[in-house]
């Protein structure tokens, strides 16, 4: 959440930049709130402090009294933290400064790399070459799990396992420490995350982030004991750190994990639906840093540079782009994603996200870090190394060959003990 304290001193800076991000908040109720409740902590200090006096006095029905007093503003006070608690968790995180203005439509291409490739043969889509090389089978992991899944298969498999090796033997030269972290999360840290205020799911049993794991011997269905699976390796490594003080000397702390991601993809049609490119269950390395704010926008350039060092060396063409503010998630500052070119769509997809979500996480969260005997939040930011299905697809389609094989990139060979997927 953003500091209280920065509200109070730019009330309209935030109402205008958290309606760019698509949301209106309630300024003027906040403040109110704020104000009500800060007198009323004063009042029950105040009240606390005449008991005190009164016990020291040995005066018990005065202090009977005042205890009588105070439990009741106290239950008043407690509301009002409820309320504004509430309040301060609507407002979402701001878009830094450069972020374009504007819905997807917006996103601002930065850069492109390399040339799409020019077929001399009608090139096939991902799920073709997967079902034709027995790679990729959907209907039976549709009979098995529904739709939206499917069993990745032999050298695909092997593929995936190459990805994740790649991915950590270059991660662990960058100083990064390796996790296989939980994939199921409780609903408190779900909250504190932040992607929860984003969604209209009042009920808070699923968004596109997250599915509601449903004990149905679970009595209490609304306690805060569920479990949710997560989005993405962020939501479970983020939160490690809850509730804790980093010192100075471990920053920036950088994570990479390996964990699978599930997502709803509610409302999506047509190619997308197609194959593995949108599907409910997908493996995933991601990247973390715990950095010092100074360090945010440095770190997070490094983050860009490893990322893009994965794409090129796979030889993938790709662009760089900067999401605009209502394409941001709630708790997100910034946004740049990688879209890698997939040939069958004739276009580029998104394939890795570099972001920074300032101290907003780690102030729900309250992580912070200890410098010259002072603790401050700490800003974290998230990147992806890969993100396993749809790096596969890109590579199955752009090194896909005229007699049906496909050739396996070179960096990769070394972790698959193949060149090339035969006919």
């Amino acid at each position: 959440m953003l500091d209280i304290k920065f509200i109070r001193e730019n009330p309209k800076l935030v109402e205008e930049q958290a309606k760019q991000k698509g949301y209106d908040v309630n300024i003027q109720q906040l403040f109110k709130v704020d104000e009500e409740r800060r007198k009323l902590i004063e009042e029950v200090d105040k009240l606390r402090s005449e008991r005190k006096k009164a016990a020291e006095a040995r005066d018990t029905n005065e202090g009977q009294a005042l205890k009588v007093k105070i439990r009741q503003l106290e239950d008043k006070l407690k509301k009002l933290q409820g309320q504004f608690e509430g309040l301060m968790r609507s407002v979402p995180n701001l878009p830094l400064e450069g972020v374009p203005i504007g819905d997807d439509l917006s996103n601002k291409s930065i850069k492109k790399i390399g040339t799409p490739r020019k077929f001399d043969f009608a090139p096939k889509d991902h799920l073709e070459l997967g079902e034709e090389l027995n790679l990729i089978d959907i209907p039976r992991a549709s009979k098995v799990s529904g739709t939206r899944f499917a069993y990745l298969k032999n050298e695909l498999a092997i593929l995936e396992i190459a990805l994740i090796n790649f991915a950590f033997e270059k991660l662990l030269k960058e100083k990064f420490e390796i996790v296989i972290p939980p994939s199921l999360i409780r609903f408190e840290i779900t909250k504190g995350l932040g992607y929860w205020d984003g969604t209209i799911d009042e009920n808070h049993t699923s968004n596109e982030n997250y599915y509601l794991v449903h004990d149905p011997h679970e009595k209490k269905e609304n306690d805060d004991s569920r479990l949710y699976l997560i989005g993405t390796g962020e939501h479970v490594i983020v939160p490690m750190y809850k509730d804790e003080i980093i010192s100075e000397k471990d920053l920036p702390k950088k994570i990479a994990a390996f964990s699978p991601s599930y997502r709803r993809e509610a409302g999506t049609y047509g190619k997308d639906t197609r194959g593995i490119l949108r599907v409910h269950q997908f493996d995933k390395v991601e990247m973390v840093e715990f950095v010092k704010p100074d360090d945010d926008k440095k770190e997070r350039k490094k983050l860009l540079e490893i990322a893009e060092s994965l794409v090129k060396a796979l030889e993938i063409p790709y662009q760089l782009v900067r999401l605009a503010s209502r394409d941001l998630p709630f708790p997100t500052a910034e946004t740049i994603d990688i879209e890698c070119w997939i040939p069958s769509q004739n276009k580029y997809r998104e394939t890795h996200s570099i972001s920074t979500t300032t101290d907003f996480q780690a102030r729900r969260l309250n992580i912070k870090y200890s410098e010259a005997n002072q603790t401050k939040f700490v800003h974290i930011l998230n990147a992806t190394a890969f993100a396993i299905g749809r790096t596969i697809i890109t590579i199955m389609e752009n090194y896909q060959q005229k007699d049906g094989s496909i050739l396996v990139p070179k960096v990769l060979q070394k972790y698959t003990n193949f060149a090339k997927i035969p006919a």
